[in-house]
C-alpha cells in the first residue's frame, strides 16, 4: 500500500461516527454531576461537595495532561510503534480548558478545601507568607497558564502536519517545532505539576512535608495516562477496524510500560514510606498514621495498594497478558479505579481528618461520573474534529515500512 493509499485508509476509517449512544450517555453522566453538585453546595452538603470536586480535578487534569506529555514523550525518543495510539493520547489535551475553567471555579470552594483558610498558619512566618488564598490561586494559575500553553502549541502543530496541503517547508517547520517543543514541555511537566502539588495536595496537611510527593505525583498521573491509553486503544481499534494498525505488538509494548511504572509507582510509594517511617518525626509521621491506624482511612488506603500495585502487577507480568486486549482492558481499569483512589486517599484525610465514617458515599459518586462525562465530552469533541489516528504518522509509518524498517 503507498501512503497515500493508506493516508486514504486511515480516514476512510476513521470517519466512522461513534456509537448514537456514546454522547446522550456521557451528557447524562455529567448532567448528574452538575445537579449533584449544584444541589449538594446550596445545601448541607457543601463541604462535601468541593472536596470530592478537588479530589476528581487532580485526577481528571493530571491523566489529561499526561495524555499530552505522552506524546511529547513519543516525539523525543522517536517511536514508530506509537504512531496509531498516538493521537489517541493527544486527544485527552481537549480536557485542559475544561480543566482551568474547573480550577478557577475552585476559588469560590477554597475555604470548604483548604483547612488554612479558616485556620490559618502562624508560624513559621515564612508558611504563613506562602499559605495564602489569593497567592495560592494566583500562582497556580500562572502554572496552569504556562503548562497549558505549551501543552496547546505541541497540540496545534502535531495536528496541522495533517494536513496534506501544506508545503514541504512547512510541514519541516512544524516537525522542527514539535522536537524543540516536546523536552521542554516534558520539563514543564514535571516542575509545573510537582508544584501544584506541593499547593494542592501537601498544603491540605500544612504541618506535613515530603520533598518526594511531586515526583510521586506526576508519575502517578503518567500511569494514568497510560492505562487510560490502553483502554481508549482497545475501544479505538474495535470500533474502527483498526487490527492491522493496532496490533498485539502495539498492546504489549504499552502493556510493557503500565507494568513497568505500575513497579515504578510502588517504587516511589514505598521511598516516601521509608525516609519518613525511618525519621520517625512526628510532622511527617502524623500523615501516614491517619491513614494507616483510624479505622476509617485503613481500608481505603489498603484497598489503594492492592489495586494500584497488586493486582496490575501480577496481572500484567506475563507476555499474554499485555496482548490480549480484554485482560490488559480489565487491569486498566483496575489501576484506573485504584489510581483514582490514590488522589483520594492523599486528599482527603487531611481535609476530614477524623470522621465517623468513610465519607464514600452517593454524593462523591455522582460528582465522580460528573467529571467523567465533562472528560468523555471534550474527548468526544476532538475525536469529531480530528482523526483519532494521525494520517501523517501513518505517512511515516508506510516510508518507514518502504525503507526497509
Amino acid at each position: 500500500m503507498s501512503a497515500r493509499s493508506l493516508r486514504a485508509d486511515v480516514l476512510a476509517r476513521v470517519a466512522r461516527p461513534l456509537p448514537p449512544l456514546v454522547v446522550p450517555a456521557l451528557g447524562l453522566l455529567a448532567s448528574i454531576g452538575i445537579v449533584a453538585f449544584v444541589l449538594m453546595t446550596l445545601g448541607n452538603g457543601s463541604t462535601r461537595a468541593w472536596r470530592i470536586y478537588h479530589v476528581n480535578w487532580l485526577f481528571w487534569t493530571g491523566l489529561s495532561q499526561a495524555g499530552v506529555i505522552f506524546a511529547a514523550s513519543q516525539v523525543i525518543v522517536g517511536a514508530r510503534w506509537s504512531h496509531p495510539i498516538r493521537r489517541m493520547a493527544e486527544a485527552a489535551g481537549a480536557f485542559l480548558p475544561v480543566s482551568f475553567v474547573l480550577f478557577l471555579t475552585l476559588w469560590l470552594g477554597r475555604a470548604e478545601v483548604f483547612p488554612w483558610i479558616r485556620h490559618p498558619v502562624l508560624e513559621p512566618a515564612v508558611k504563613a507568607f506562602w499559605l495564602r488564598g489569593g497567592f495560592l490561586f494566583g500562582r497556580d494559575i500562572a502554572c496552569l497558564v504556562v503548562l497549558y500553553g505549551l501543552s496547546a502549541w505541541f497540540l496545534y502543530h502535531s495536528l496541522r502536519l495533517d494536513d496534506a496541503r501544506l508545503s514541504s517547508e512547512q510541514a519541516a517547520r512544524s516537525r522542527d517545532r514539535l522536537t524543540r517543543l516536546a523536552p521542554g514541555l516534558v520539563i514543564a511537566y514535571a516542575l509545573t505539576w510537582s508544584f501544584l502539588t506541593f499547593d494542592l495536595v501537601q498544603s491540605l496537611a500544612p504541618q506535613w512535608a515530603s520533598n518526594l510527593l511531586g515526583a510521586y505525583s506526576f508519575m502517578a498521573a503518567w500511569l494514568e495516562a497510560l492505562m487510560a491509553l490502553a483502554l481508549l486503544a482497545i475501544f479505538w481499534r474495535r470500533h474502527l477496524g483498526l487490527q492491522d494498525l493496532v496490533t498485539p505488538a502495539t498492546f504489549h509494548d504499552l502493556g510493557k510500560l503500565c507494568f513497568g511504572f505500575t513497579v515504578f509507582w510502588a517504587y516511589l510509594f514505598f521511598s516516601q514510606f521509608l525516609v519518613i517511617w525511618y525519621g520517625n518525626l512526628p510532622e511527617e509521621t502524623s500523615f501516614l498514621f491517619l491513614r494507616m491506624v483510624r479505622p476509617e482511612w485503613r481500608g481505603i488506603s489498603t484497598a489503594m495498594l492492592v489495586l494500584v500495585f497488586l493486582i496490575p502487577f501480577w496481572g500484567l507480568i506475563g507476555v499474554k497478558p499485555k496482548k490480549t486486549p480484554a485482560l490488559l482492558g480489565t487491569f486498566a481499569t483496575i489501576s484506573l479505579v485504584g489510581l483514582w483512589t490514590d488522589r483520594y486517599v492523599f486528599t482527603m484525610p487531611s481535609m476530614v481528618q477524623e470522621a465517623p465514617k468513610l465519607p464514600l458515599g452517593w454524593p462523591e459518586l455522582a460528582v465522580t461520573v460528573g467529571f467523567l462525562g465533562l472528560w468523555g465530552l471534550a474527548y468526544v469533541w476532538f475525536a469529531r474534529r480530528f482523526p483519532i489516528v494521525s494520517p501523517h504518522l501513518m505517512d511515516e509509518l508506510e516510508a518507514e515500512g518502504r525503507g526497509g524498517h
